[in-house]
C-alpha cells in the first residue's frame, strides 16, 4: 500500500509524514488553491528530504513548458496532471507523470485502465475538498493500478482496504487547516493503514 500526503506547504509537515511513512509528498503548484507553494518555497523543503521519497508536483492547466520547467526548479521525480490534457502534453512532458480522473460517475473510473492513475472525486477547485467518489463504483472493479483520493481519513479508512487500492493520496484528512497538516491525524491514518 502506498501512500501519498499531497499539498505539503512546510519543511515540519513533510518530515511528519516521512517519519511516519508516507511514501510520497504532493507539492500544489496551482495558484487558486489554498495549499499552493512555489517552486522555489518547495525546493527548500525537497532539499531537506531523506533518500527515496517520491516528490509530487499537481499541475492544473499548465503547459507543458511550465510542467516541465517547474519540476526541475522544484526538484520533482513525478508530474500529477489533474486536468484534461491532449496526448501531444504528455509526450512532451521530460517527467514520469500520473493522470487524474475526476470522477463524477462509475464509467470515468476506468478511465486510463491500462495506467497507474489518481481517480478523485470531481470538485470545481480541483480537490482538496474532502469531498469522497462513491465507493460502489469499485465494487468488481481492479482497482491494482488505482490511487484514490478524495474525503480519506483515519475514520473510513480501515471499509476501504478490501478494495485493494495501489495506494491512497490524501491531503484534508489529516489537516488542522487549509495548507497545515496535523502530525496526529497523519500518524493515525498510518496506523490504521499499516495494520
Amino acid at each position: 500500500m502506498r501512500i501519498k500526503i499531497c499539498g505539503i506547504t512546510n519543511l515540519e509537515d513533510a518530515l511528519c509524514a516521512i517519519k511516519n511513512g508516507a511514501d510520497a509528498l504532493g507539492f500544489v503548484f496551482y495558484e487558486k488553491s489554498p495549499r499552493y507553494i512555489t517552486p522555489k518555497k518547495a525546493l527548500e523543503i525537497v532539499k531537506q528530504l531523506p533518500p527515496f521519497v517520491e516528490k509530487v508536483g499537481l499541475f492544473v492547466n499548465s503547459t507543458c513548458f511550465e510542467i516541465n520547467s517547474t519540476c526541475k526548479k522544484a526538484h520533482m521525480s513525478l508530474a500529477q496532471i489533474h486536468f484534461e490534457a491532449e496526448d501531444v502534453l504528455f509526450e512532451g512532458l521530460e517527467y514520469p507523470y500520473l493522470k487524474v480522473t475526476r470522477a463524477t460517475s462509475k464509467e470515468d473510473i476506468e478511465q486510463y485502465s491500462d495506467e497507474y492513475r489518481i481517480v478523485d472525486a470531481f470538485v470545481e477547485s480541483y480537490g482538496g475538498e474532502g469531498k469522497r467518489v462513491d465507493m460502489s463504483w469499485f465494487e468488481d472493479v481492479d482497482c491494482s493500478k488505482i490511487i484514490l483520493a478524495g474525503g480519506l481519513n483515519a475514520q473510513n479508512i480501515e471499509e476501504l482496504k478490501h478494495f485493494n487500492f495501489y495506494g491512497f493520496d490524501l491531503s484534508s484528512g489529516v489537516e488542522k487547516e487549509k495548507g497545515k497538516k496535523d502530525c496526529k491525524k497523519i500518524e493515525e491514518f498510518m496506523q490504521k493503514v499499516l495494520i
